[in-house]
């Protein structure tokens, strides 16, 4: 209780929601161990050859096909009590006490047992044939004798029906009971209530489960004070030696400190004492807490490296790359996240090997029913590949127009001149014609006037040239291609067409010069003796229509006065 009280001191409230969620999960992923256990202890799959060979094969009534599937089995069996059904998985002589080898493998395993995580295990009935060991036999960890470390090997046997099966090696439970372990009581045998010694719940010593609760709790504790400690040491001295700022966040304090924590509760379980009933579900249950917090401190990383390489792009002005960047930082993100899926299956027992078979089968299947998805992610490709345009650039893509903001795995989203955002899939995005206004070297100004007629050709070619002059002189427009022409000679106006080219960043610095231009232009054309042409009409009347309009117009008045004089 005085570690307990010696860790709640240093609890931090930023982190006390994790830690209540952490021990939550553990007590329930503890309780369904057994659950998980039986789902994934492989049936006996004889070979090919085998199965030819040997046609009467009975399967082995106590599971113990595989070394993995034996060390499971010997485990589950001690978690029950039961001696009798332990003992099927150790090598026992003629003349043995079943029930003492049983009581001295559990003590020799409890007080210094490192059992390899269950991945390293081979689950073929073979074993493993690339350990530099015998083919019938198979290293699955090494227990601590007498301050010597002992190999725990098992050895394949043959039963009298023919069928193959594992049990702990003669020669490991010989080194075992010759070793004259004494019984020394542990930190969790003297600092647990006593009320609570003997109780199980499940098959698990209450004592050993409250044990591996308050050291796990105890050892997040404080390696998050360290981790955080040296965060903020580096945030403090790293911008001063490196002239930057730190490329992390405190964000990644809390998944190094599980990361760190998974990889050292084992040993801190053995130093403790607590049994290797309790030890081994929890090394289970450990590591899959340790591929979460690795995956989300990868996460983290990797954000924080894309993050820094976006920044150097732009300082750079190299923008081309943002959108390689991002894409690459979500394929980067979802392999963490698959191969993060593969390991967590396989340490809750779901075979590996026939699950990325089945995902194989499975991912041709979907292939073909998900052809549009698959389009997509080519197009995709195709975008960050081809660069028709950037994260930022200002586009037309079929009948609309706008910013592109993203470019993801399936679909690219644009802003509108709406301020709407419409989400185009890559597939059909990479078929479009898209034009790229971000790409523009210089603007096009290209506007016509309409002079009023009727103008004396003089005061034309000097209006012309004298526009011409301010057009070249001006200093908005660049050499490409600058000319002021009369386009054209209508019955109303005479049209004279202005072309230049402007250099500007973007389409707003081009509208906004634009308008300048404009205004400039309109004030010189006041210094010449023209006019603007404005759109006009021209009614026509014949006089003799006209005539009977006016006779209409006086016998109208005429019985105007008629009517008024009657009435009076």
């Amino acid at each position: 209780m005085s570690l307990f009280q010696s860790s709640s001191a240093k609890t931090s409230s930023s982190y006390f929601n994790q830690l209540v969620r952490f021990a939550l999960a553990f007590i329930l992923m503890l309780g369904l161990q057994q659950s998980v256990w039986a789902i994934g202890e492989p049936t006996a799959t004889p070979s090919t050859e085998q199965t030819s060979e040997q046609t009467d094969t009975v399967a082995d009534p106590f599971g113990r096909q595989t070394p993995r599937s034996t060390l499971q089995g010997f485990i589950s069996a001690l978690s029950q009590g039961d001696a009798t059904l332990a003992s099927k998985y150790l090598s026992l002589n003629v003349g043995d006490n079943s029930v003492e080898v049983v009581r001295q493998v559990k003590l020799a395993l409890d007080a210094g047992g490192r059992l390899y995580p269950e991945l390293q295990i081979s689950n073929e009935p073979a074993g493993n044939l690339t350990d530099q060991l015998p083919p019938d036999q198979e290293k699955i960890g090494t227990v601590n004798l007498n301050e010597r470390d002992t190999d725990l090997v098992l050895i394949r046997q043959t039963a009298e029906h023919g069928n193959q099966y594992w049990q702990f090696a003669p020669q490991t439970i010989e080194a075992i009971t010759s070793s004259n372990l004494s019984v020394k009581p542990s930190l969790v045998d003297r600092y647990t209530f006593t009320p609570l010694q003997g109780k199980t719940i499940g098959g698990y010593d209450v004592a050993d489960m409250l044990a591996v609760l308050i050291l796990g709790i105890a050892c997040v504790l404080f390696f998050s004070a360290v981790v955080g400690g040296l965060y903020f040491l580096l945030k403090h001295y790293y911008p001063k030696v490196r002239k930057k700022p730190l490329p992390f966040d405190e964000k990644v304090i809390l998944p190094l400190a599980l990361v760190i924590t998974s990889a050292v509760l084992s040993e801190v379980m053995v130093y403790a004492g607590v049994s290797v009933t309790v030890r081994e579900p929890v090394n289970r249950i450990k590591d899959i807490i340790g591929w979460f917090a690795l995956t989300w401190l990868l996460l983290r990383v990797v954000d924080a490296v894309f993050n820094r390489a976006e920044r150097q792009s732009y300082k750079r002005n190299h923008t081309e790359r943002v959108s390689i960047l991002s894409l690459a930082r979500k394929i980067v993100k979802a392999l963490l996240l698959i191969l993060a899926t593969i390991f967590i299956f396989g340490n809750l027992g779901f075979d590996l090997t026939t699950g990325i078979a089945a995902l194989g089968v499975g991912g041709l299947a979907l292939a073909l029913g998900a052809q549009k998805l698959i389009e997509n992610l080519v197009g995709s490709v195709v975008v960050v590949a081809d660069q028709p345009v950037r994260v930022g650039d200002y586009c037309r893509f079929g009948t609309q127009e706008g910013t592109v903001i993203d470019i993801g795995i399936r679909s690219t989203r644009i802003r509108t001149l709406d301020r709407t955002i419409v989400t185009v899939p890559n597939g059909e995005f990479s078929s479009m014609q898209i034009e790229n206004y971000a790409q523009k070297d210089m603007f096009q100004f290209l506007h016509q006037l309409y002079l009023k007629r009727p103008i004396e050709a003089t005061v034309l070619k000097e209006f012309v040239d004298g526009i011409d002059t301010f057009v070249e002189d001006h200093e908005l427009t660049n050499s490409e291609w600058n000319q002021v022409r009369i386009l054209a000679l209508r019955q109303d106006c005479i049209v004279v067409e202005v072309r230049c080219y402007m250099y500007a960043n973007g389409a707003a610095d081009f509208y906004n010069k634009q308008t300048r231009f404009i205004i400039e232009l309109l004030a010189k054309i006041e210094e010449y003796p023209v006019e603007h042409a404005l759109p006009t009409q021209r009614m026509v009347v014949e006089q003799s229509h006209f005539n009977d309009i006016s006779d209409q117009s006086s016998e109208g008045d005429e019985h105007f006065r008629t009517i008024t004089s009657t009435k009076k």
